[in-house]
């Protein structure tokens, strides 16, 4: 039996105006693969193999930055266009989000200007040590920021001077072939070399495997469940593992409740939830907790009493007999609020926005990463109490928190005691990554692995060049 290829959306949409060098490519009518799409894994890594060299032999630090420019001018003329096709591929989040998010890592995902050299001077010579590339890198991205994370990573890679091998996922196949078609077209705009971002048609295990042993690949980086990083991790290679996170914020007595409440309503129901940075759960002071629930109401938000909780609990969780714990139902990951609330007989107006709902702190709504417009409320006591709940609720993913203090010594103790990559005071969770706040933007947040807050300086390798006498 003849394979069934995959059949990918025609590229009549794609938005490319870049001219340099009278090189302008011309809209293809044709139902052929995208450009750095291939059926065979191993076509794509040999294709970026051939690129990574060329890209190494022949163009410099400034060329590098041209072809990124390129691709930033791309992704924000096809910003609509990607945010769709996601939205029609996942069924996942929110298409005004997407937007955002692609506005997001195409202004501010870090260039060349990331990359620095360091240097020695003195009566025995001259010592240079410089970022360079490993070659070719294989990366792994998820469905829930399938296209941010391809052109996030892209930026950051080719700006260290590597090509890349994406191993999307499955769910999102079309939108990270779209992408990578989108970047290779930016990039050969620019006068770059052909398939400098490469990815195979149906992406498997098998076909990660395949990344994974090759040879010429030195460097993997992937974001995902800890299943995945403990693949990335025994892979025998260097690796940076993004991982999930189970973010909780603080909110106490000292707090702007109001703002508080506005904040944390839109950082938790951004894009549906999707975002593994986005608020997961809320530990409010008692004396302030009423008013902080009162304020939430005033943005778009429903309320659930006890008995609606727990219809809710068992649409979306699923649990395991043998060990007790939960899992989420996969298929409510990124809905609408509405769409919870209509399965459940709980009447909404249609701009509502996200779930709340007063639980203990060891309920599995806190206690599970949802990704989903539900946010569980516990109310504490103090700080003490707030922070041993807080605690508990992250997990030691070291991944994101939040709190809303004006009580300096509440805000220090509570960055030192949850030890997480990201760690941002009185704003919502964007900030970040750079929105609405100083810093740049990313989508692989390395926290299982310690590289943080990743950018283009993550994917070199130090080179110490010596001039001695």
């Amino acid at each position: 039996m003849k394979k069934k290829l995959l059949v990918l959306p025609q590229t009549d949409n794609l938005k490319i105006t870049t001219n340099i060098g009278g090189n302008k490519l011309k809209k293809s009518n044709d139902k052929k693969l995208y450009l750095g799409v291939f059926e065979k894994v191993e076509s794509a890594i040999t294709k970026a193999i051939y690129a990574q060299k060329q890209l190494n032999l022949y163009y410099k630090k400034e060329d590098r930055e041209r072809l990124i420019n390129s691709i930033r001018k791309a992704t924000l003329e096809n910003k609509e266009t990607l945010s769709k096709m996601i939205l029609d591929e996942t069924h996942m989040g929110r298409y005004e989000d997407k937007i955002l998010k692609h506005e997001l890592v195409a202004k501010y995902t870090p260039g060349t200007e990331d990359l620095t050299t360091t240097a020695w001077s003195g009566d025995q010579g001259l010592t240079l040590v410089e970022m360079s590339p490993y070659g070719v890198i294989g990366a792994i991205t998820p469905s829930t920021n399938p296209t941010e994370t391809v052109i996030c990573n892209s930026i950051g890679m080719i700006a260290a001077g590597n090509a890349v091998v994406f191993n999307g996922h499955p769910g999102a196949k079309k939108s990270v072939a779209f992408a990578v078609d989108m970047i290779n077209k930016a990039i050969i705009t620019s006068n770059g070399p052909e398939n400098l971002v490469t990815t195979v048609e149906n992406p498997t295990m098998e076909s990660l495997n395949v990344i994974m042993k090759h040879p010429y690949i030195k460097f993997l980086c992937g974001t995902g469940g800890p299943g995945l990083i403990k693949t990335l991790l025994n892979s025998g290679k260097k690796a940076i593992g993004a991982g999930a996170g189970n973010p909780p914020v603080i909110v106490d007595d000292s707090a702007d409740i109001k703002k508080a409440a506005k904040n944390i309503i839109e950082g938790c129901s951004f894009d549906n939830n999707l975002p593994c940075i986005a608020e997961k759960e809320v530990f409010v002071f008692e004396n302030v907790a009423n008013d902080l629930i009162d304020n939430m109401l005033e943005n778009h938000v429903v309320l659930l009493n006890k008995n609606q909780v727990s219809r809710l609990l068992d649409l979306v969780l699923e649990k395991n007999d043998e060990n007790s714990e939960y899992t989420i139902n996969k298929k409510w990951v990124g809905k609408d609020a509405k769409l919870f609330l209509d399965k459940i007989g709980v009447k909404a107006p249609d701009n509502v926005r996200c779930i709340i709902c007063e639980v203990d702190a060891n309920h599995p709504f806190v206690m599970t990463e949802l990704m989903m417009p539900i946010l569980p409320i516990v109310r504490v006591k103090d700080i003490d109490n707030a922070i041993e709940c807080a605690k508990m609720a992250e997990q030691r993913k070291r991944h994101s928190a939040y709190m809303y203090s004006k009580n300096i010594d509440n805000l220090n103790r509570f960055e030192k005691e949850i030890d997480t990559t990201i760690f941002v005071k009185n704003a919502k969770s964007f900030a970040g990554v750079g929105f609405g706040a100083e810093g740049f933007t990313t989508f692989t947040i390395a926290g299982p692995t310690g590289e943080g807050i990743t950018s283009a300086r993550n994917f070199t390798r130090q080179r110490r060049c010596v001039l001695a006498g």
